[in-house]
């Protein structure tokens, strides 16, 4: 499985239910890279889409232990229950995609991470694990450093190294 996230350099990703950034290029990244596949997520980022709709042209499985109907959605209990779900599928063709306790409960089944790296530094309230500081996963790519209305980022993609 992978993760699919934008952080910045304090490995912030959010405040309050919102994005702390909105990139364009970013965005559509995530769009290219998730579009037709599975993404698994927790309650809250769902409820965060507009209209708190899941994603359209792909397969959206919700992790909560609360929610138990919601249309277009699949939902399950655990981040094991999730992890059955998908299990025929191919790994490169599911993302983790939020928030906070999603991605560090689904971590062990991951071994891919896509990571917009932000340049600056924001308020947060949830942060993602700092792939920096695991000596289990390097960069295997990082792309050119890029910019949006001020804001420096570049593509970063980490590998677990048994992978």
């Amino acid at each position: 499985m992978n993760i699919i996230a934008a952080a910045d350099v304090a490995w912030g990703i959010g405040l309050k239910g919102d994005l702390l950034y909105h990139i364009p290029e970013d965005m559509r990244f995530f769009r290219e890279m998730t579009k037709g596949k599975t993404v698994i997520m927790g309650r809250a980022t769902l409820e965060s889409f507009p209209n708190g709709d899941p994603l359209p042209n792909r397969r959206n499985i919700v992790i909560s232990r609360t929610a138990s109907e919601i249309p277009g959605v699949e939902i399950c209990k655990s981040p094991k229950e999730a992890a059955e779900l998908v299990k025929g599928e191919d790994s490169n063709d599911v993302f983790v995609i939020g928030g906070e306790s999603i991605y560090r409960d689904m971590l062990p089944y991951c071994d891919t991470a896509y990571i917009t790296r932000i340049e600056a530094k924001s308020e947060a309230d949830r942060y993602l694990v700092n792939f920096d500081e695991m000596p289990e996963w390097e960069i295997v790519r990082r792309s050119p450093m890029y910019a949006h209305n001020g804001l420096c980022f570049k593509f970063v993609t980490y590998k677990k190294k048994d992978c």
